[in-house]
């Protein structure tokens, strides 16, 4: 009877049992065009109940090979996405587009890397690996999405960096990377697939949720959200949520909650009123039913009081 077992199992007519750390959530690839694919990652942060599944990734196959657009948040996500892409195609990954460095992006980078991917991101990026913070966050999700993200996890650099906006060919499509930082990040980078009007905004776009802002330049973060207004794409391909046919409008949408928070909160610190008062009498209606918005929204509007406070101008 072992014996049985065994040879069916050699077969492949018996499924073999998951190893430790294989996730079990759901992933769908999608396809957006005729070359554009992505995986949809689920609301809320990364926690045991997701598996660590909440950013969305993407590729893009081409006739000489994949271009594979962010990484997941973990090996065991990305070893998902990867089957994914073989039911699609045998065609090696060439290339791996990192929109920024923060965890849930680029955790799963080891796995095509062993595929033989050269792994590309912004020059600001450089040494984001090697930084106390980033000891930090790894230390923390080996804790919540262990045994996803465990000792074998390793924080992979780019093999190439790009200085700015930067074009490239393979296999007859047409790609562009967009410096979008800093904004989200100071390394955020976009990719529009010019064939299919597929652009890949990363977490400069959260559609459908408030944003994640922190203290990021929000400035800046409006200035990249007009470059990317500027592009026109058909498909507009978020970091967190589904994707928009109506590209301009999301654009625009988180636009302007960027413009209202440093309106509202750049007018509290010029005027010396304190951030407890300034919160309470800004008129948030339009934003509070949204999903993320007690999560992200408070924090949101206190760390960009405090960066426009220090500005000093307010504005």
């Amino acid at each position: 009877m072992i014996r049985l077992l065994f040879t069916l199992l050699c077969l492949g007519l018996l499924p073999a049992a998951h190893a430790a750390n294989d996730v079990t959530i759901p992933m769908k690839a999608v396809r957006l065009g005729a070359h554009s694919y992505f995986v949809q990652g689920l609301p809320g942060a990364a926690s045991s109940e997701n598996q660590g599944f909440m950013s969305n990734a993407g590729f893009v196959v081409t006739r000489d090979g994949v271009v594979v657009f962010d990484a997941l948040a973990s090996p065991p996500l990305a070893e998902k996405l990867l089957g994914l892409i073989r039911t699609i195609t045998r065609q090696p990954i060439r290339r791996v587009i990192v929109s920024h460095y923060h965890a849930d992006h680029f955790y799963g980078l080891q796995i095509f890397k062993a595929q033989g991917a050269e792994i590309w991101a912004h020059r600001a990026a450089e040494g984001a690996t090697r930084t106390e913070d980033a000891a930090l966050r790894l230390a923390q999700r080996k804790e919540a999405l262990f045994p996803w993200v465990d000792d074998n996890t390793h924080l992979l650099e780019a093999d190439h960096f790009v200085d700015g906006d930067t074009e490239f060919e393979m296999g007859g499509l047409h790609f562009a990377l967009r410096h979008v930082g800093p904004a989200h990040t100071k390394e955020d980078l976009a990719m529009l697939v010019r064939e299919d009007g597929v652009l890949y905004a990363g977490d400069v776009v959260f559609r459908g949720r408030i944003p994640f802002v922190g203290d990021a330049d929000s400035r800046a973060w409006i200035a990249a959200l007009d470059k990317l207004i500027a592009v026109h794409p058909k498909i507009l391909v978020p970091g967190h949520g589904v994707p928009s046919r109506t590209p301009r409008a999301d654009l625009v949408f988180t636009r302007d909650y960027l413009s209202y928070l440093r309106t509202r909160m750049g007018e509290a610190a010029r005027n010396l009123v304190p951030f407890d008062e300034a919160y309470e009498k800004t008129d948030w209606s339009k934003y509070r039913d949204m999903p993320a918005f007690n999560e992200a929204n408070r924090i949101n509007a206190y760390d960009q009081y405090l960066r426009l406070e220090a500005d000093g101008t307010g504005e």
